[in-house]
């Protein structure tokens, strides 16, 4: 996996969902496209939470039917608590779910697209801001 993969964030799926013409533009012309399981238990959990409840879910089938999903392992998990461990000392708390999900970036060596400021706290992940 190289420079033209990519990660996707929740709120870039969600920019996806909503056709939103330059994460659209992005993802045609890359690579390869991955999406954590994580960014897909954010999105169940957005799902149960909106009034468009069944129509969410089959989007989030959908994307899970026709995406790489990318899910935790041993070596996750490594990352996980390096990544954890360096925020903490240096005074940079994230939320849990993204930690999980530059620890899979930066297993993989993929490019994390996002548009979360806090992700520029996490060392030696490539990011683009989409």
């Amino acid at each position: 996996m190289n420079g033209d993969s990519f990660l996707l964030d929740t709120n870039i799926v969600i920019g996806l969902f909503s056709n939103d013409p330059f994460i659209v533009g992005k993802i045609s012309v890359s690579k390869e496209v991955y999406t954590p399981v994580i960014v897909i238990g954010e999105l169940y959990f957005g799902a149960t939470q909106s009034t468009k409840r069944d129509e969410n879910k089959n989007r989030i089938k959908a994307l899970i039917e026709n995406s790489n999903i990318l899910n935790c392992t041993p070596t996750t998990g490594s990352f996980y608590g390096i990544i954890k461990a360096t925020l903490k000392s240096k005074g940079n708390p994230i939320p849990e779910n993204d930690i999980w999900i530059a620890a899979l970036a930066k297993e993989h060596n993929l490019s994390l697209v996002t548009r979360d400021k806090h992700f520029d706290f996490v060392e030696g992940i490539n990011l683009a801001k989409w």
